[in-house]
Formats: C-alpha cells, sequence, structure tokens
C-alpha cells in the first residue's frame, strides 16, 4: 500500500513537474543560443559603426549580464516561480547584497565614468595605482593592464577612476629625464657639445621638441648635465638605455671622465 502511494505521488510530481523540468532545460539551451546570437551581432554592428574598443567590451559585458539575468528571471517563471514575488525577493536581496558588495557596486560606477569621461583606452601605457603598463581591456569593474615585464595587472575600477591616471600615451610623445654627472676638470662647453652629439645622431631622437642639454647643478664631486631627449612613446625606453650606453662612450672617447669612488690603499710602515 505505501509502494502504492509512494508510486502515485511520484507519478503526480512528475506529471506536474516534469514538464516544466524539461520545458526550463529546452528553454535554458535556446536562450543561451539566441544571447549567443545577440552577442555576436552587436560585437559586429559595433564593428561597423567603428565604436571605440574600449567602449565596445564594456558594452558587451554588460549586455551578456543584463541577458543573462533576465534569461534566468525567465527561466523561474518557466517553472512556475511567482516572478512577482520573486522580483519583491531579488530586491531585497539586492539591497542586502549591495551593502555587503558596496566596493563592488563602486567598481561598476568607476568603469561608467572611465567609459564616459575616457580618460583611457586600450592600447594606452598608463601609469595608476603605483603601476605602469599598457591597457589591454577595459571590463565592468576592473581594468587589466600588461606590464613592461609582460605581467598582467588587474585594477578595480573604483581605485582607477578616483585616483591619479598619468596617461603616457594621450600626446604621442614622451620627454626622457637623464642626468650625467662629469669631473670638475671637465670643460663644461665641450662636455654639452659631445651630449648633444650622442642625441643627434640617434635615428629614434626627435628633431621637433629639439633635445636639449643643460647643466642641472654643481654636486660634491661632479658636474651634472641634465640630458633631455624627446622621443615617440613607444621609442621611450630604446632612447632610454641607447642614450646612457653612447654618452659613455663618447664621453670616453672625448676624454671626459666620470667622476666614481676611488679607493685608496694605505700601507703603513712597520
Amino acid at each position: 500500500m505505501d509502494l502504492e502511494k509512494w508510486t502515485n505521488t511520484a507519478v503526480e510530481f512528475a506529471t506536474e513537474y516534469g514538464l516544466k523540468v524539461i520545458g526550463a532545460i529546452v528553454f535554458w539551451i535556446v536562450g543561451s543560443w539566441i544571447i549567443k546570437k545577440i552577442m555576436n551581432a552587436t560585437k559586429k554592428l559595433m564593428t561597423k559603426s567603428n565604436y571605440d574598443e574600449s567602449l565596445q567590451k564594456f558594452l558587451i559585458n554588460l549586455l551578456s549580464w543584463g541577458l543573462k539575468i533576465l534569461l534566468v528571471i525567465t527561466l523561474l517563471g518557466v517553472l512556475g516561480v511567482p516572478t512577482t514575488s520573486f522580483a519583491a525577493v531579488l530586491a531585497a536581496a539586492g539591497l542586502a547584497v549591495g551593502m555587503a558588495l558596496q566596493g563592488s557596486l563602486g567598481n561598476f560606477a568607476g568603469g561608467v565614468l572611465l567609459m564616459i569621461f575616457k580618460p583611457i583606452k586600450i592600447g594606452d601605457l598608463i601609469e595608476a595605482q603605483g603601476e605602469i603598463g599598457v591597457v589591454k581591456e577595459i571590463e565592468i569593474f576592473t581594468t587589466k593592464l600588461t606590464g613592461l615585464s609582460n605581467k598582467e595587472i588587474i585594477i578595480p575600477n573604483g581605485a582607477l577612476s578616483n585616483g591619479n591616471i598619468v596617461n603616457y600615451s594621450t600626446e604621442g610623445t614622451r620627454r626622457v629625464d637623464l642626468v650625467f654627472g662629469v669631473g670638475y676638470e671637465s670643460d663644461i662647453k665641450q662636455t654639452k657639445e659631445v651630449l648633444m652629439n650622442v642625441l643627434t645622431s640617434h635615428p629614434k631622437v626627435l628633431k621637433d621638441p629639439a633635445p636639449a642639454v643643460t647643466v642641472l647643478e654643481l654636486a660634491d664631486s661632479s658636474i651634472n648635465f641634465a640630458v633631455r631627449p624627446w622621443s615617440k612613446t613607444e621609442d621611450y625606453w630604446a632612447v632610454y638605455f641607447d642614450v646612457t650606453e653612447q654618452t659613455k662612450e663618447a664621453l670616453d672617447a672625448a676624454g671626459i671622465e666620470i667622476p666614481y669612488p676611488h679607493q685608496v690603499e694605505i700601507h703603513k710602515g712597520e
């Protein structure tokens, strides 16, 4: 008798909910397929409309999240869960989660601000939150950079939008700040000529703005020169390292000494 009762209950449950579950599974598969098609169509439309790459990825991520949430809510309706009641529960849960995840909401708001004011875009070399790297992707909550040593750096959008951002790519050129010291017995005019020749002979040093060589300071043991070549942003490190190496070679060839600490060995007599 118990077996028969259990069987009848199982049949009733399967009859009542089985079709709903099957329908929900089919709905999920079809809905996911439709979302995928919508996302692909949106990407193509944005590409044809020449949307900024940063804005493209941000809007696509936002649209993807929105469609998936809508699919889940609709799926619950197919299963027979009252969507009005669920909406009320969702609103209450959203308030609680929002209070618990204030940082995440701040990051979302930061991402929106980055998209509106566009202080950075994909491909820019920036310095922010103590990190330097090329912007790889601006997502809903975080921004990804590729560091100079090819490491991935992830910065929360809230911190990024509220902090200082140094964008080295906006102007397209950078000034390379170098300092070289020579001995006090060196001729200042000759030294400036040698340093300027190094700059003007380098193919990646720009002629406009013109490079500059000036006396920076009279230090304790050296005359320090400020050497200021300009380069394209992508040539910055090539100019930095090349000029440093070539300056040493040029000063040596001209007989101009670069001061360095000397160790004097003193022999005491018996």
